[in-house]
């Protein structure tokens, strides 16, 4: 297998010390020359353990103190990297597992809702929904919540499209009303597909609101509801701009997109499913779309708005970054406006490692959530002329359909 990018998850742990399972990065790939200075001073008898009297070191751990037993001049003196290795494949071979039977449970969900034959316009691409949680939820144990999530994302892109490239402005407007209060009973003058699509996300939202609390005693279901009602709206304005002839400036668009990114749905999600850290305060944080969520929305709203292909063949009523920012500022290049993007998403990321590194009253497994959300960014947008995702179809191939990932690393 060629180069690739293997998540960190797979690490290996061996007597309580967790080694590095070795795997290759899109950046270099490892080698056993780059080990041998470690490997000749693990074979050294003269190194001894440091006194109590020390700072600890990592070559003070038992495990790396027996390695030197293994070294015996028969040519056999890195075994254990080869036995790291075998380690490393059956764990990442265990993990894809894993997340293949997720896949299946994922695809017989979607497949059993219907909704990509009654919605025809819509996007039908559970396995890319997959993967966002896939890269929010690396924990291997996290498998319930990594289903879970997949079902609200799939329900952020297909309302989307019915804002972007189905409804008239009257119609999304008793849409949106009708999310917000969240009444089935006011649907009846709602076109058959939204009629569908709100029951099923109404089905979706009081489901994973009972397993949360079941499993952590919080029942979210007003926090979610809240979070829907405010995604529409957003998808709302940006209709209304769009059948006016309006348009916002640069920054009023930004305020809106980061809302209708769909991001603050997503982690809202994501943090009722982890369910760690609730409390009155953490809840009214969410609810709000405090800065460690708007901070990652950013980043995607001004990412995709980069981007140089049109999205998914999605011809609809979308704005753009970009475009407003030079209708603005007439006298920029669009290599301006582009640079000027890339500024913000930069100050963007500055702001959610603040977010990250500073105390907060969000746990860490929500922040790493957060983060690793921002990270997926690049690889979900990154379009090429033939408006596919080729590093995105990489990354998938690699985790979850070849063999040995392992292979040719050495």
């Amino acid at each position: 297998m060629s180069s690739c990018t293997i998540p960190s998850v797979f690490t290996t742990c061996l007597n309580g010390f967790k080694c590095p399972p070795l795997l290759s990065t899109n950046r270099a790939t490892i080698r056993v020359n780059e080990y041998r200075p470690v490997c000749t001073q693990l074979g050294n008898p003269k190194i001894v353990r440091r006194s109590a009297s020390n700072s600890s070191s990592i070559w003070d751990h038992d495990f790396l103190q027996s390695l030197g037993s293994v070294y015996t001049g028969n040519g056999n003196e890195y075994v254990w990297i080869l036995d790291l290795k075998e380690l490393a494949n059956m764990d990442f071979k265990l993990v894809q597992s894993l997340h293949q039977k997720e896949i299946v449970q994922i695809s017989k969900w979607w497949k059993e809702l219907g909704l990509a034959k009654k919605l025809e316009f819509a996007r039908d691409q559970p396995l890319k929904w997959y993967m966002w949680s896939m890269a929010c939820f690396t924990d291997p144990s996290l498998s319930w919540q990594r289903i879970e999530l997949t079902k609200p994302i799939s329900f952020i892109y297909i309302i989307d499209d019915i804002f972007d490239t189905y409804g008239a402005l009257d119609v999304l407007t008793l849409f949106t009303e009708a999310i917000n209060r969240w009444d089935l009973g006011g649907i009846e003058q709602l076109p058959e597909c939204m009629k569908i699509c709100f029951k099923a996300l109404n089905d979706i939202t009081n489901e994973i609101s009972n397993k949360v609390y079941k499993e952590h005693g919080y029942n979210p279901v007003h926090s979610l509801r809240k979070a829907w009602g405010s995604l529409c709206n957003a998808f709302l304005t940006e209709a209304k701009w769009f059948a006016s002839g309006h348009l916002p400036k640069a920054e009023e668009y930004l305020k809106n997109g980061i809302v209708s990114s769909g991001v603050h749905v997503g982690l809202v999600h994501i943090f009722f499913l982890l369910g760690h850290g609730i409390t009155s305060e953490t809840v009214r944080l969410i609810d709000s779309n405090p800065p460690i969520v708007s901070s990652v929305a950013t980043i995607l709203r001004l990412w995709d708005d980069l981007g140089s292909a049109k999205d998914e063949n999605q011809y609809g009523n979308d704005g753009s970054y970009i475009h407003y920012y030079m209708m603005e500022h007439q006298d920029v290049t669009a290599e301006d406006a582009q640079k000027h993007a890339m500024d913000k998403i930069s100050d963007a990321w500055k702001r959610l490692n603040q977010e990250c590194l500073s105390p907060n009253p969000f746990s860490a497994s929500f922040t790493r959530a957060s983060l690793n959300t921002a990270r997926m960014v690049p690889l979900m947008y990154s379009y090429d002329d033939n408006q596919r995702l080729p590093r995105l179809e990489e990354y998938i191939k690699s985790l979850l359909f070849d063999n040995l990932p392992t292979q040719g690393v050495y």
